[in-house]
């Protein structure tokens, strides 16, 4: 099953979501929706909220990526109940998207590596550091369970640059290449 992408406007992307265990429901096809979804949208990281969900769950497919950064290559990984346990102090600005804010891309400034515990699709237990493009990855759909967004970064002059776009999305009044799901 393919999900409507939920975009900027939608109460659950700002909720605060909640651990799940073993016995949640159908929870492999949940998984395997996931990425299917994320693959239609063409995006590289999706996080249960963004399918309208309130659930510590992401998943993330970083091989499109590989050609142009290394780090990226055979990262695809399923985070269930994850914590991020240490951000670095260094530090990297790069641009980033959203497939739950489309059209807005910006400059982002994100810890360079993070150390995180999760369980993956097996429900074995991870706590690794992860750098580079893939701890930006990471960073950004853990902000999703955290009830976060990316232009939560942003200094309130961006912010105030990128308002019309974002009343757009409130009001559903914006297309997009995949289907979504607004208000």
């Amino acid at each position: 099953m393919i999900y409507p992408i939920t975009i900027y406007g939608n109460p659950v992307l700002r909720k605060e979501t909640v651990d799940i265990d073993k016995d949640y429901p159908e929870l492999q096809q949940l998984i395997e929706d996931m990425f299917k979804t994320l693959y239609r949208a063409e995006g590289v990281g999706l996080a249960a909220p963004q399918i309208g969900l309130s659930i510590r769950l992401f998943v993330i497919d970083l091989n499109v990526l590989a050609e142009d950064d290394p780090a990226c290559d055979g990262f695809k990984k399923v985070f269930i109940n994850p914590k991020i346990v240490e951000y670095s102090e260094k530090t990297e600005t790069r641009d980033e998207g959203c497939l739950s804010l489309p059209g807005i891309n910006e400059s982002v400034k994100r810890s360079w590596s993070v150390k995180i515990a999760y369980f993956d699709e097996n429900w074995v237990r991870h706590e690794e550091v992860i750098e580079g493009f893939p701890a930006r990855a990471v960073q950004h759909e853990y902000d999703h369970l955290e009830g976060k967004m990316f232009i939560d970064h942003l200094s309130p002059i961006r912010r105030q640059m990128n308002r019309t776009k974002l009343s757009s999305m409130v009001k559903g009044k914006i297309r997009c290449r995949y289907t979504i799901k607004s208000n």
